[in-house]
């Protein structure tokens, strides 16, 4: 594994629609139970994708172990339609039949999914455009699959065919440049890309650039283009990692590992520009060690914003303005273990599970519906190296 590997937590990614009645399908969706599939580095223990059933009655959780067999799935994504599941496969030596054998590609794995059982079944698996893919987000139909390329320093589109199965790259945009950090930013690191509220942009934060690279999307050619995107700089040596948007669409949000900040983003929807609003940091005052900071999430009410740090071992908890989109420190909470490299708020808003990587165990946290601030339930998940966690709620 490279010095400064990278990851993903991606948590539930809510319908936009859902931003307008939080409340009524927090509690809809709060009387039915979910399968959570938990994403890894497969170097030592980890063999691939495992899987957990919440239980909405007692809140236990019962292991189903692993579903699905396949190298360092460190980033995994529901498509909508909840029959599949699409992994990144994070390598820079995976080689498509017919592809170039010269050129450092990683692949995105696609798997038929059994809502039952929990089981998943490989359908195809493709080159995904560059080296040690990280990140995996779907337009707003669910026909596109983009997946950021860290050391590649690219971003691609995959379109989804009927049977679940990925199709050949329908664009593939290499980003170019470097940052002033000498030994993190020596080239572009695409670090994830995510879909705007109206799927007409597609926002890619490049870790090594200080960028985010805003392209206008064709939904229907499911093509970006780099002459047709804007960018706004971050702050030099920030390293901007994941980004969000707010569920009102009109504030984003990224974090930058490298300086260990959060940047508040106002949106307009029309041009899809980012105008910086704050930049805060996500550690406490005083503290001088090794951090890395991780992931980035709005609570689906759209009150609070949480952000993880690797080092300091913490989620910093912020209270959003809903008017103004700024933040208000609330707490940094302890993960109750190391490396927490993503979180996860689970379906009804109530929960937060926190992949403690170098514990080899998830964490789960309740959430104050008030105040924003964690308390430990006392249960934890085992898992060898766990970096995504991701719901599928039943049906």
């Amino acid at each position: 594994m490279r010095k400064s590997p990278v990851s993903c937590l991606l948590g539930l990614v809510l319908l936009f629609s859902a931003s307008f009645f939080p409340s009524q399908l927090l509690a809809a969706s709060a009387k039915t139970g979910y399968t959570v599939y938990v994403g890894t580095y497969t170097e030592k223990d980890s063999k691939g994708i495992y899987a957990f059933r919440f239980d909405p009655k007692t809140e236990q959780l019962t292991a189903l172990g692993l579903e699905a067999e396949t190298q360092n799935p460190s980033f995994v994504a529901l498509h909508p339609n909840g029959k599949f599941l699409y992994a990144v496969n994070e390598t820079g030596d995976f080689h498509a039949k017919g592809g170039d054998p010269n050129k450092k590609t990683g692949a995105v794995s696609a798997f038929a999914l059994d809502p039952a059982s929990g089981k998943l079944t490989l359908l195809n698996q493709v080159a995904s455009g560059g080296a040690d893919p990280c990140y995996l987000a779907f337009d707003r139909s669910g026909k596109y699959l983009m997946v950021a390329n860290y050391t590649g320093g690219t971003v691609a589109v995959f379109p989804v065919l009927e049977d679940g199965k990925l199709g050949e790259a329908s664009a593939i945009v290499q980003h170019m440049g470097k940052g002033p950090n000498a030994e993190r930013q020596e080239g572009p690191h695409a670090h994830s890309i995510n879909i705007s509220p109206d799927n007409r942009f597609a926002v890619a934060a490049d870790l090594g650039l200080d960028e985010l690279i805003s392209y206008r999307f064709d939904a229907t050619k499911g093509l970006i283009s780099a002459a047709d995107s804007h960018f706004v700089k971050v702050a030099p040596g920030a390293g901007p990692r994941h980004f969000t948007f707010h569920p009102n669409g009109k504030f984003a949000y990224v974090v930058s590992e490298i300086q260990s900040t959060v940047t508040a983003f106002g949106y307009d929807a029309d041009g899809g520009n980012l105008k910086e609003l704050q930049t805060v940091s996500i550690l406490p005052k005083g503290f001088s060690g090794r951090n890395d900071a991780a992931e980035v999430r709005v609570h689906p009410s759209g009150k609070f914003l949480y952000a993880s740090n690797r080092g300091h071992d913490s989620i910093a908890v912020f209270r959003i303005d809903e008017k103004k989109g700024t933040l208000t420190f609330v707490e940094d909470a302890p993960v109750l273990g190391k490396e927490p490299r993503n979180f996860a708020i689970d379906p009804p808003g109530r929960l937060m599970y926190v992949a403690d990587q170098n514990s080899g165990k998830i964490v789960i946290f309740r959430i104050n519906e008030k105040t924003g601030k964690l308390t430990a339930t006392g249960q934890t998940l085992d898992v060898a190296a766990p970096v995504c966690v991701r719901f599928l709620e039943a049906k």
